[in-house]
């Protein structure tokens, strides 16, 4: 009887397991994509009252502002590719950078999107690992410049500098600076890394080809 009992309770704990690992992900990204579709809805707020679009209609219709949203941003790429939008942002931008605790905000995402958006260099297209918090111990990082003169100046060695993200957050976390020969670039591509960090090493990455006995992983070169 305690064996029914037990092989029940265990049957129990594996079709529950199996039902939560199907609708887990679904309601996780039903739930992120209504909150995309909501945040850009928002972006309606913008227009006249008498121009939004329930106003029009008389009824909302959901991820409308995606597009509109898409096409501010599309209008406004158009615009500063001329000469008469370069200057104007050029002005803003001044103005912006003269505001004591606004330019430090402002020119700190500027930087950082044109160096994501434009992929200039190598930022965050390398995997690596590093010996942190404490040597022995290995973290995921990603490599964001490794033009660091002063730094490498200072400190006698060339210097790279490594974005270690916190799990299951990636979008925090912290940047060291490594001597390049400390590095440890990895085959692991960046999305594979992503996964494993916000599954909180779960979902871990396809296995890369064994390093040849007597060899050692490669280095940044």
């Amino acid at each position: 009887m305690n064996d029914v009992a037990t092989r029940g309770r265990a049957s129990l704990r594996r079709y529950l397991l199996a039902g939560v690992l199907v609708w887990l992900p679904v309601l996780v990204t039903v739930w992120v994509v209504k909150f995309i579709i909501d945040l850009m809805d928002l972006t309606l707020l913008a227009l006249p009252e008498r121009w939004q679009p329930e106003a029009l209609l008389g009824f909302p219709i959901p991820g409308l502002g995606i597009v509109f949203a898409f096409l501010v941003v599309l209008f406004t790429g158009l615009m500063v590719t001329n000469l008469v939008g370069r200057q104007l942002v050029a002005y803003g931008e001044d103005l912006m950078k003269r505001i004591p605790l606004v330019r430090s905000v402002y020119g700190g995402v500027k930087s950082f999107a044109e160096t994501v958006l434009y992929k200039q260099g190598d930022s965050f297209r390398k995997v690596v690992i590093v010996q942190y918090p404490r040597l022995g111990m290995w973290s995921i990082g990603f490599i964001t410049t490794d033009d660091l003169v002063e730094i490498s100046a200072k400190t006698g060695q060339p210097q790279v500098c490594v974005y270690v993200p916190t799990t299951p957050n990636p979008t925090s976390g912290l940047i060291v600076m490594v001597p390049r020969d400390e590095v440890i670039e990895l085959q692991m591509t960046v999305d594979a890394a992503m996964r494993m960090i916000v599954t909180l090493g779960v979902v871990n990455a396809p296995s890369s080809p064994a390093v040849p006995a007597g060899e050692t992983p490669a280095r940044l070169p």
